[in-house]
């Protein structure tokens, strides 16, 4: 049996731990958060920083393994392929593409009257898969191998006869990647000089200038449906006007 002077000892010892206890909680209470300071996003990376933030850019483009691809259809602008293959995710899959050695755009400008609202070369012509005539910018495909400027001034000579003083690239997209391979490379032309065109035997193409501001009405009303049209005319007109306010 404990003695009353062991029973005393141990009441001592359970206050004690109470009171600590207690303690511990009060300064918890009373504890400032601790605060983290934000980056300075004036300062300057670190060699680290500079590491981690390389390493967290996304991967190079991935491209599918190509299985077999079997040409089902050959014509004179293009060929079909029928290509199995392993997609980027691992997927195998199976697709027709028509593959095409790329074509180029032309928005020929003058801007020798009004620089703010120039006028832009555009053509008419029949279009048997629209089963309509179309507005259009002057466009041409490129041969095996050709230069994408140098297609352009050709094509532009053909089928207006001008040519230009100032070549610069606009953009370059895919009008329907989903079974064409075909990339359009658009190039703005200026400093435009008259000569006689020479189209194509099966080109019958009417061309004409118009204001940009024009173009873009007709585009508002649906009367200019071709792709690369819309595409290079509403791209420049964004980026005109953006550098006029400047």
């Amino acid at each position: 049996m404990p003695t009353k002077k062991t029973v005393d000892a141990q009441k001592n010892e359970l206050e004690k731990a109470a009171k600590t206890r207690i303690a511990a909680t009060e300064a918890a209470k009373t504890a400032k958060p601790k605060t983290v300071k934000a980056p300075d996003p004036k300062a300057k990376e670190t060699p680290k920083a500079k590491k981690l933030a390389k390493a967290a850019k996304p991967a190079e483009i991935q491209v599918a393994q190509l299985i077999s691809s079997e040409v089902v259809f050959e014509g004179p602008l293009f060929r079909v392929n029928h290509d199995k293959i392993i997609e980027p995710s691992g997927k195998p899959n199976e697709r027709d593409v028509i593959r095409h050695n790329g074509s180029v755009v032309i928005l020929a400008i003058d801007s020798s009257k009004n620089k703010k609202n120039p006028w832009i070369v555009v053509e008419r012509q029949y279009r048997h898969a629209a089963n309509q005539y179309l507005w259009e910018l002057p466009a041409g495909k490129l041969d095996a191998g050709e230069d994408a400027l140098a297609g352009a001034k050709r094509e532009l000579a053909e089928e207006t006869g001008y040519s230009a003083k100032k070549w610069k690239p606009l953009v370059e997209y895919y009008a329907s990647p989903g079974f064409l391979g075909e990339s359009m490379k658009v190039f703005i032309a200026e400093g435009l000089v008259a000569g006689d065109a020479h189209p194509e035997e099966d080109e019958e193409i009417e061309f004409r200038l118009v204001k940009l501001s024009d173009a873009l009405k007709m585009i508002e009303k649906g009367a200019i449906k071709d792709g690369k049209t819309l595409t290079s005319v509403l791209l420049y007109a964004r980026l005109h006007r953006g550098k006029g306010k400047k």
